[in-house]
């Protein structure tokens, strides 16, 4: 996993998969959501938000996915995943049972985080 942007509240990751996926995860180790200030609170839906429009707009996938889980890593982060009929998984989630061999023909991944950076 790579981060591609970070300041003093959050720091956003790639997860490497067959799929556009992005994570979002507050610096400091905070368990659950509402226990993040207010500040981190904004920072984390702007980026959410950012993410969210420019997945849509590059990718124009089926559908966004956004989680928020934490059982294994029981730190503050949300999953911001563009998802597509023609996926593995779909409708299942990524974590779920394969449903079929990913038929994808995405533009550039590269191209999509410099974006992401750019407007970030």
């Amino acid at each position: 996993m790579s981060i591609i942007y970070k300041n003093e509240l959050i720091k956003i990751e790639i997860e490497n998969s067959e799929i556009p996926w992005l994570k979002i995860f507050t610096n400091k180790e905070i368990k659950e959501f509402s226990q993040c200030d207010n500040e981190t609170k904004m920072e984390i839906f702007r980026c959410l938000d950012i993410c969210e429009k420019e997945m849509l707009a590059y990718f124009k996938p089926t559908k966004i996915n956004i989680a928020s889980f934490g059982n294994y890593v029981p730190h503050v982060h949300f999953h911001i995943m563009a998802r597509f009929e023609e996926d593995s998984y779909f409708p299942e989630p990524m974590w779920g049972k394969v449903q079929r061999e990913a038929k994808l023909d995405l533009p550039s991944f590269d191209e999509f985080f410099e974006i992401i950076k750019n407007k970030l």
